[in-house]
C-alpha cells in the first residue's frame, strides 16, 4: 500500500478525536488527515459523512477510530 496510514489518535478531555499520528510519525490535525486522505496521501481509510455533515476517516481494517491506539 502506498502512502501513509493512520496509526494513532489524540483525543481531547471530552474524548473527541483532535489529531492523528501517521505511519511516518507525523502528528496531523483531524481536518488535515481528512484532506490528505481525500487527496490519496493517506491510504487505507474511507471518508464518510455523519448525520451532522461532519466527515471522519476510518482505517479499513478497524471498526472505528476508537480502535486506534491513543497517543499522549
Amino acid at each position: 500500500m502506498d502512502g501513509e496510514q493512520l496509526t494513532g489518535v489524540f483525543k481531547n478531555n471530552a474524548g473527541e478525536v483532535i489529531s492523528f499520528q501517521t505511519s511516518s510519525g507525523r502528528v496531523i490535525s483531524y481536518r488535515k488527515a481528512l484532506m490528505e486522505a481525500e487527496a490519496g496521501r493517506i491510504t487505507g481509510v474511507s471518508i464518510k459523512e455523519t448525520e451532522t455533515d461532519e466527515e471522519f476517516a476510518l482505517p479499513y481494517e478497524i471498526e472505528n477510530i476508537s480502535s486506534l491506539p491513543e497517543s499522549y
